[in-house]
């Protein structure tokens, strides 16, 4: 062990000598900071798995290593006389990265606050439920609007709204609870993977000029061929029993004056995030963002016309405040190792001598699930290999619906975490773990004989 501290010491202070004095970011993945960063991140890791186990909070070990992570690489570069500015750079881009996506959360989980408040998903479950539908076609009719919402609205949105449609049909019954909320995940993940607007990791691909707006649009046959597989496995899991409900004690819920409009609001909030970054080049928070403004513009509206109890600020103290701070953490400590070169080493898999694009890019998907797939696909994005199309392509799907493998490996998946809190748990999830691997490897086979044997579509 001294001979090997020795040797880091040494690697480290030639790293430090060499690259004092330069503006690049010095490779630092086997010195003491970078094999250091990279346990922390597995310990976290392994606290955030086992939630269930140890009763810890997924947000504190992540918090925890993201910020201690980059705190020992400033230590680093003070100690060895390293450009601190590189540092200081380093941490507000990532500060800008993780705004765009808090703040983004942040008023989609207050819109989804405030329909609750306005019983619009209690009226959508009582229509649901009064209609006697049993708990195998309520799983199929919530995963199959995710499917097709999430194209539209986003996959992490469109989880929010159905896991909450969800809870608040079953609170109790974990048998369609666990693999209804599975079900929405990858749903919302796979619906999301074929659209420019679904998914984080398909808009940067889009935006990155990978492929053409139509391009992507191909990847339908690949996500809803795996997602049905996935769905009709889970299916078989679901019991055929209806939920109680008694339509003589059952009372019709009624919604609050301006639901309609606050719905309606929300879907214009969506837009106005996706028009801020296409058309006038704003991160996607900044429409997100508007929404909330003219939300509350709305709520000041019905205070004064009718007196409404509607409170914005209620809505906001009720959000999963464990969820975003869980996303911060993952993205710093993701950022930490990208900003130490461990996430660079992706280039080098692509090489036909090493893997090659198809083998590297299905590996992504299983990448994406332990990490988290949007800085996996960024590093992909800044490491640039050479790819046609069709591989672009196929990293886009692999990235959007292998997130689905593990719980937290996509922010759909964390987001329902956050709904379903000792329910859809990361062991709850794996317990069911193979028949998203089974629709995942559907999903891969279909681009094969898509793009690679037909040679469709895709010009060359």
């Amino acid at each position: 062990m001294k001979l090997l501290t020795m040797l880091m010491l040494s690697i480290s202070l030639t790293y430090a000598s060499s690259e004092a004095s330069t503006g690049v970011i010095p490779d630092l993945t086997f010195t003491w900071v970078g094999i250091s960063a990279l346990i922390i991140f597995i310990i976290a890791y392994y606290f955030v798995a086992t939630e269930e186990k140890y009763h810890i909070d997924k947000a504190k070990p992540a918090l925890f290593a993201g910020t201690f992570m980059f705190i020992l690489i400033a230590v680093y570069y003070a100690l060895n006389g390293l450009n601190m500015d590189l540092v200081h750079t380093q941490a507000q881009h990532l500060i800008l990265e993780i705004a765009e996506i808090f703040f983004f959360l942040f008023v989609a989980m207050t819109y989804i606050e405030t329909l609750i408040h306005m019983n619009l998903f209690e009226k959508l479950k009582y229509t649901l439920v009064s209609k006697g539908y049993n708990y195998r076609k309520l799983f199929w009719i919530t995963g199959l609007l995710a499917f097709f919402i999430s194209p539209i609205a986003d996959n992490l949105t469109t989880a929010l709204i159905l896991s909450t449609v969800l809870i608040t049909i079953e609170r109790q019954n974990k048998y369609f609870l666990v693999p209804g909320a599975i079900n929405i995940v990858v749903a919302a993940n796979a619906g999301g993977a074929w659209s420019p607007f679904g998914d984080i990791t398909t808009l940067m691909a889009w935006t990155s000029g990978k492929g053409d707006f139509t391009d992507f649009l191909f990847l339908f046959p690949a996500s809803i061929g795996g997602y049905l597989v996935t769905a009709y496995l889970l299916s078989r899991f679901v019991p055929k029993t209806k939920p109680s409900f008694d339509a003589t004690q059952e009372k019709v819920p009624e919604l609050m004056q301006g639901a309609g409009i606050v719905a309606g609001l929300g879907v214009f909030t969506i837009a106005s995030a996706v028009i801020s970054h296409q058309a006038l080049h704003l991160p996607a928070m900044w429409g997100m963002m508007f929404g909330l403004a003219v939300l509350k513009l709305f709520q000041y509206r019905l205070k004064k016309k009718y007196n409404s109890t509607l409170n914005i600020f209620e809505s906001m103290s009720k959000i999963e405040n464990n969820t975003l701070l869980f996303f911060f953490g993952i993205l710093a400590s993701v950022g930490a190792l990208y900003f130490l070169g461990w996430l660079a080493l992706a280039s080098v898999v692509y090489d036909p001598s090493v893997l090659g694009a198809t083998w590297s890019n299905i590996c992504v998907g299983f990448l994406s699930a332990i990490v988290d797939n949007v800085p996996v696909m960024s590093a992909i994005l800044k490491a640039n290999p050479v790819m046609g199309v069709e591989q672009w392509l196929l990293v886009t799907l692999t990235a959007g619906v292998g997130g689905s493998l593990i719980s937290f490996g996509s922010a759909a998946g964390v987001g329902v975490m956050g709904k379903l809190p000792g329910i859809y748990t990361f062991s709850s999830h794996m317990k069911y773990a193979w028949t998203i691997f089974i629709g995942y490897a559907i999903s891969v086979g279909i681009w094969f004989v898509q793009f690679e044997i037909l040679g469709l579509y895709i010009k060359r």
